[in-house]
């Protein structure tokens, strides 16, 4: 076992989280496979291995310091990317039910092909607007816990993933620096989609020391029928 992955193994140990050498190769080969693609199509910036294993594989895990992954049943990733963070999760909590949402095809045919190669199960990768797919009976209030990451401002993840969480489940939004303003700005898009903030998280990734900040938002009701409003109109005109 190389430095990368011991410091990685360290970390996840000290967080509860032991690694098996399964799931260590996993890791490997998500990363290897995720700099092959990255040559054919834009799915990240960070591409040295130390700063993958830091910055996209631990900063996705850290989700799980603030929230029981063993109560939660179905996760659902909105505009996932490159499949952070649902498919650290999934390799470090084989038990989730997986699915991931993008609008861009061709990050879906890497994501089907990633999961195909890890060998995960019951993760199912879309290709569609969360705006449309929330009005679907088969995702509309349904899933657990619903991740998005570095997306977009908070009003507008509000609604495009709020829809997505069952009444009594969580959004987490992972979100960079701290941002009082944003969760202010939040508030009427909380009360319209039927959310109320349960806590917020800051945190550090241990080497580079760079900021994160994770709000859990808490759905209490049913979504209310207008909403999600039609694909591209949260982004136009966000709800404030």
């Amino acid at each position: 076992m190389d430095e990368t992955l011991k410091w990685f193994t360290k970390r996840m140990e000290e967080s509860g989280i032991p690694l098996s050498s399964i799931q260590l190769e996993q890791f490997e080969l998500y990363y290897r496979l995720l700099v092959e693609w990255n040559e054919k199509m834009n799915l990240t910036g960070i591409t040295e291995r130390d700063a993958v294993y830091e910055k996209h594989f631990y900063d996705s895990v850290s989700l799980s310091f603030y929230t029981s992954m063993s109560s939660v049943r179905k996760l659902a990733d909105i505009g996932s990317g490159a499949g952070f963070p649902s498919i650290p999760l999934k390799i470090c909590f084989p038990h989730l039910q997986v699915m991931i949402v993008d609008s861009l095809n061709k990050r879906i045919q890497f994501l089907t092909h990633l999961t195909e190669q890890l060998g995960l199960e019951q993760v199912l990768c879309l290709h569609g607007r969360a705006e449309d797919l929330a009005q679907l009976p088969a995702h509309r209030d349904s899933y657990d816990l619903v991740t998005a990451r570095a997306v977009a401002r908070l009003n507008v993840l509000n609604e495009f993933c709020l829809p997505f969480v069952k009444k009594g489940g969580l959004f987490a939004a992972m979100k960079g620096s701290q941002s009082d303003e944003e969760v202010k700005e939040a508030s009427f898009s909380l009360k319209e989609l039927r959310g109320k903030i349960k806590s917020q998280h800051q945190l550090s990734l241990p080497n580079e020391q760079s900021e994160r900040h994770i709000i859990l938002i808490e759905k209490f009701e049913g979504t209310p029928r207008k909403y999600p409003r039609k694909a591209g109109t949260p982004l136009k005109q966000p709800l404030i």
